[in-house]
């Protein structure tokens, strides 16, 4: 795989610099390229809230003050050497997700798209309204800036575009803690962590919804009952990330996640 690395903060910033009134949003419209052609220029851009408010103006600031472009560019070419046999050429950016005071995007369900995509991205196939295959590592508006961030949003985007050429688009539940337990462990996150004891329980939890492919299921069990929650789904008990946590956990042990007869 290669990575050409499109530096687009200062674009958000930009905006951002607009009062927030109808012509910021035509601005935004005409950056991404949405009023010009079928095919947008910076489709990244799409994730963003066009119509932030201040912390996200303030998030940019640090992010640029910290060179955070700098920062994912170096860690996109140390991927690609460890990448060096996956295929495809791919254009790079961060972009800053705007799940606090927005009203813009729900975290767990953006969570979900970007983790687990459908439709042409999940065929390995360019939609019709790109350029270009993009590589897109968010950063979210309710955290705050670090390199560490940096880093795990860009890497865990590249590694996932790679796991996905290779085994395709995961299904069940079992298939996509597989698929962020390796992706999570190779950009080398440290987090989502629970204790022994809320592992063990996690595990038991979703033992017998491994083979669940519908949408709510998953995200219950994946992102936990406070997320859940924003979305009106079941509570099942689980603590914030717990199937993430319990993914991560099991990819750093090689321990497969077992089957509900052998919990």
């Amino acid at each position: 795989m290669t990575f050409d690395y499109v530096p687009i903060l200062q674009i958000q910033r930009d905006l951002h610099a607009l009062p927030r009134t109808h012509e910021r949003f035509q601005q935004y419209l005409r950056t991404i390229g949405a009023k010009d052609s079928d095919q947008l220029e910076l489709p990244s851009l799409i994730i963003m809230n066009p119509m932030g408010k201040e912390h996200v103006t303030v998030l940019l600031d640090a992010l640029l003050a910290m060179d955070a472009d700098g920062i994912a560019a170096r860690a996109l070419a140390e991927a690609a050497e460890d990448l060096a046999n996956a295929a495809g050429d791919f254009k790079a950016a961060l972009v800053v997700a705007d799940d606090w005071k927005g009203g813009w995007t729900n975290r767990y369900a953006t969570e979900y798209t970007l983790r687990f995509p459908g439709g042409a991205t999940a065929r390995g196939e360019l939609p019709r309204w790109a350029k270009n295959f993009w590589v897109n590592g968010v950063l979210w508006s309710s955290e705050p800036a670090s390199e560490r961030a940096v880093r795990e949003a860009i890497l865990t985007s590249a590694y996932r575009t790679a796991y996905l050429q290779q085994h395709g688009p995961a299904r069940t539940l079992r298939d996509m803690l597989a698929q962020e337990g390796h992706v999570m462990v190779k950009a080398g996150c440290t987090g989502p962590v629970l204790d022994e004891d809320d592992i063990a329980y996690t595990r038991e939890v979703l033992a017998p919804f491994l083979d669940a492919t519908d949408k709510r299921t998953v995200m219950e069990c994946l992102f936990g009952d406070a997320a859940g929650q924003t979305l009106g789904f079941s509570p099942r008990g689980l603590s914030p990330w717990a199937g993430m946590a319990l993914a991560l956990f099991d990819a750093r042990n090689s321990t497969p996640t077992r089957t509900r007869e052998q919990v």
